[in-house]
């Protein structure tokens, strides 16, 4: 399973661009990983102009530039692959920070079962007054590894749609592969989802997949209105492009009132409830308009419309303001 000495054993690839905000957090925890010199870290510039390049060379990492417009997420990742010398290839992105020192170990484990070709670990947001509290892991019970495989892999393609996406719920923000796999089975050339259609691709070519949700990182955005309602109908429009899953929105006042009662009757930052509780009834309409939205074109105006309104509307897909990850000191 493992290489020779000396050879690095994993490779982590971190795509980015402008990151000085982040990327310092992000590298310096994956460098203090229990597996230490066994790992290489490849970062991916694609254009920065914030001062991330020259913070980058303080680090002991390979840095691989592209031009903006040759960014892919699908493409760029199959690109960190190819540049990988470890046998193993775990992604994260630039805003994201490993959960103590034993991420890459928790997930490598798994790797004992030749038959694997991931594991998806899982993005937490701390307990932090500066992020929403409605998205604070409070875990309800300890993490159990599941593995997911189709001896028959016709098997999975005779599952309901709803039923495929659940199974597919996979993360590039913390995940790791097999490289040999990899480079067999590429992510597509897509800008949103590399990571979930690679899941489908994966299970429908019979490989095992596995979900350690006890391997952990920091990711949390800021989402405003705009965002929240684009990257909701991207999310969509994936889903019924690569699964055929669509389906009729709900009503949005259970989900209002629900908000409203966790923020008002729980003690999640008193002092900025207000503020909390305005932030996710916005989200909420978000999801509810652009649900309805995407669900109008594909019933009144059929599939080739849609293709042509996601092409205009998310033609680049929406991005986040990024912030640092870790609790504020205050």
């Amino acid at each position: 399973m493992f290489l020779a000495l000396g050879t690095p054993l994993i490779s982590v690839v971190i795509p980015f661009k402008d990151g000085r905000t982040t990327l310092a957090e992000c590298l310096d925890r994956i460098l203090t990983q229990t597996l230490g010199e066994r790992v290489e870290i490849i970062v991916i510039d694609s254009g920065s102009t914030d001062g991330s390049l020259e913070l980058v060379r303080r680090y002991r990492v390979r840095l691989h530039g592209i031009p903006t417009d040759q960014f892919n997420h699908g493409e760029t990742r199959n690109l960190g692959a190819r540049l990988a010398t470890g046998g193993f290839v775990a992604m994260t992105v630039q805003d994201a920070a490993p959960v103590g020192k034993y991420w890459l170990e928790r997930v490598l484990r798994h790797f004992g079962d030749p038959r694997v070709a991931g594991v998806c670990g899982q993005q937490i947001t701390p307990h932090d007054p500066a992020k929403n509290p409605l998205e604070w892991f409070r875990p309800c019970s300890e993490s159990v590894p599941r593995k997911v495989w189709f001896d028959n892999p016709a098997d999975f393609q005779k599952l309901q749609p709803a039923g495929q996406v659940v199974l597919c719920g996979w993360d590039d923000v913390t995940a790791m592969y097999r490289r040999s796999v990899l480079l067999d089975l590429p992510f597509r050339h897509v800008n949103f989802a590399e990571d979930l259609i690679w899941a489908r691709d994966a299970l429908v070519r019979g490989h095992v997949l596995v979900y350690d949700y006890s391997a952990r990182v920091y990711h949390y955005h800021d989402q405003s209105f705009r965002f929240r309602f684009r990257r909701i109908f991207t999310i969509l429009y994936h889903r019924y492009r690569y699964f055929g899953h669509s389906s009729t929105p709900g009503f949005i006042v259970p989900d209002l009132a629900r908000c409203a009662y966790r923020i008002g009757r729980r003690k999640y930052c008193p002092a900025l409830r207000a503020h909390w509780l305005a932030y996710n009834l916005s989200l909420l309409f978000a999801d509810w308009l652009s649900s309805w939205y995407f669900w109008g074109i594909l019933k009144m105006l059929g599939p080739e419309a849609l293709e042509r309104i996601h092409t205009r509307f998310c033609g680049q897909p929406p991005q986040p303001v990024r912030t640092s990850v870790s609790p504020s000191k205050t």
